[in-house]
């Protein structure tokens, strides 16, 4: 379980640096991505959640969470590109929702995977730093799956 850890930090920490030295506001821009997911599937689950996302392994998480966080982030891009006033072209809109899409579905897999290594610890808390919050990695969980592919797609994007 030691290594897992290692092999799940080491690489978000590395992302993170990497992330914040092409452009902070990337950095910020994926973490905040991340969390609107993660607060949007919370609120949607809560309040619509009837069918169960993979009950073995973390019992509160539901289908409709994941569409909410979809949701959620859908609106978040598009709130920023009016805001910001930024001129694309529909396929450059399309291609940025993709990707955010994309990185929900990274983050509902590194949520279920940390449940599923606290599960077969045995532990329904990874520590008590953050109380109420389920522990410290219940915080980062998401970003140790994103953060990683997501600086790997930029660093492959730029070698092409």
């Amino acid at each position: 379980m030691m290594l897992i850890g290692w092999m799940l930090l080491i690489p978000t920490g590395l992302a993170m640096m990497d992330l914040r030295t092409q452009d902070p506001w990337l950095l910020l821009g994926v973490m905040g991505l991340v969390w609107v997911a993660d607060i949007a599937a919370y609120f949607g689950g809560r309040k619509f959640g009837r069918h169960k996302l993979a009950p073995t392994i973390s019992p509160g998480k539901t289908w409709e969470g994941v569409i909410s966080a979809l949701l959620g982030v859908t609106v978040c891009v598009l709130l920023v590109v009016w805001v910001r006033d930024l001129s694309m072209t529909r396929a450059a809109l399309f291609g940025i929702l993709m990707a955010s899409w994309m990185c929900v579905g990274l983050s509902v897999i590194g949520d279920l995977f940390e449940s599923a290594v606290k599960r077969q610890a045995g532990v329904k808390d990874s520590g008590t730093l953050l109380p109420g919050h389920g522990g410290l990695l219940d915080r980062i969980d998401a970003l140790t799956s994103t953060l990683p592919l997501v600086a790997m797609t930029i660093l492959l994007q730029r070698l092409i």
